[in-house]
């Protein structure tokens, strides 16, 4: 049995085959980007991982993925970030436990501005516990999942680490703003605690093996399962939010990163913590290409590798939503080492197989 549910009581009656072993805390390991950095961490370091998350938008059913790609073992819980005292019981359990990359949050746009309140409860809330946590059991090292949202609408394109942040456009937005800032603020009294904020712009794609991919349980809100669940037919049709849109082609864009890309840079992220090598304890970087996508050059890119025409029409603009966005790599690069690799087609193409193999299940 590689990926194992694991309760507090068994895990303590097994804790001596554990506890000399370098751990790292996955929170959100069943969700989309955190089931692809756990393959990584399997596949590129030696470290025991251990996944946290409460499948409100998940399932148990991606460890059988991460371990039919990896072939190697994780522990995970079912635990609600939001009660400290659980999250508490799982983090004492371990004794070496190097590092949390934080990725548990809700992340609709349009859902956090019909639900403002879920979005400010749950993600501030087990962000806090999980920092609480990391201090009781001197844990010092810690990623924060962060997004390309916290910039608002810029006028200067691209954004760097340095671009003064907007108002948030969205309550989703908003949580991460609030999110860095409480991060930098533990930093500051907490000079044990060292962190990293991970700016994603537009994380899309999926495994190369095609056997892991993004798998929502709600319904899908993000661009590419929208278009690749229309192809397939589970959608009857997708709609373009907005094409009025001072743009090239009147369409929003984004910097579309592949999901393994923004996976391996938390390797690197973790990495450059454990070496000591941050000139401050709280850094942060963006993740992306450096390439602005619109919503309709990437339905082309869809419909090109994949033959399909989609069926989609032009709508509304969504509430929340910025007109365009995408990064400047370059401190990244410099500093992290870190580069995207995998071009907008072969984004595409990964999903686009991933969501084949879904439907031959």
């Amino acid at each position: 049995m590689y990926c194992q549910e694991i309760s507090l009581n068994e895990k303590r009656k097994n804790e001596n085959m554990l506890n000399d072993k370098p751990t790292v805390i996955v929170t959100g390991g069943a969700g989309y980007i955190g089931s692809h950095t756990i393959i990584e961490l399997l596949t590129n370091t030696n470290y025991h991982v251990v996944s946290i998350d409460n499948y409100s938008n998940s399932s148990k059913s991606t460890y059988d993925r991460v371990k039919a790609i990896t072939q190697k073992s994780v522990d995970f819980y079912e635990i609600d970030l939001c009660i400290p005292g659980d999250v508490e019981k799982v983090f004492g359990a371990y004794k070496n436990i190097i590092g949390v990359i934080h990725f548990a949050a809700f992340k609709s746009v349009s859902e956090s501005v019909a639900n403002p309140f879920k979005y400010y409860s749950n993600n501030i809330n087990s962000q806090l516990n999980v920092l609480q946590a990391c201090l009781k059991f001197n844990i010092r090292n810690f990623i924060f999942s962060s997004s390309c949202s916290v910039y608002g609408n810029i006028n200067a394109l691209p954004v760097s680490e340095k671009t003064v942040l907007n108002k948030a456009e969205s309550p989703y937005a908003f949580t991460k703003q609030v999110g860095e800032e409480i991060l930098k603020d533990y930093c500051l009294i907490n000079k044990n605690l060292q962190s990293i904020a991970l700016r994603y712009f537009n994380p899309v794609g999926a495994h190369i093996s095609g056997l892991n991919g993004e798998n929502p349980i709600n319904k899908a809100s993000n661009l590419v399962p929208i278009i690749t669940q229309t192809a397939i037919g589970k959608l009857p049709m997708m709609e373009v939010c907005g094409n009025d849109y001072k743009t090239r082609d009147g369409s929003c864009i984004r910097d579309y990163i592949h999901v393994t890309d923004i996976a391996i840079a938390h390797i690197n992220a973790l990495n450059y913590l454990l070496e000591n090598k941050q000139k401050s304890n709280f850094e942060l970087f963006n993740l992306g290409t450096g390439n602005g996508v619109s919503v309709l050059e990437a339905i082309a890119s869809f419909e090109k590798i994949s033959g399909v025409k989609l069926n989609y029409k032009i709508g509304p603009r969504r509430p929340g939503d910025v007109e365009a966005i995408y990064s400047d790599t370059s401190f990244t690069e410099k500093i992290l080492g870190w580069k995207a690799k995998f071009t907008l087609d072969e984004m595409m193409d990964s999903a686009w197989k991933w969501e084949k193999n879904c439907a031959e299940k």
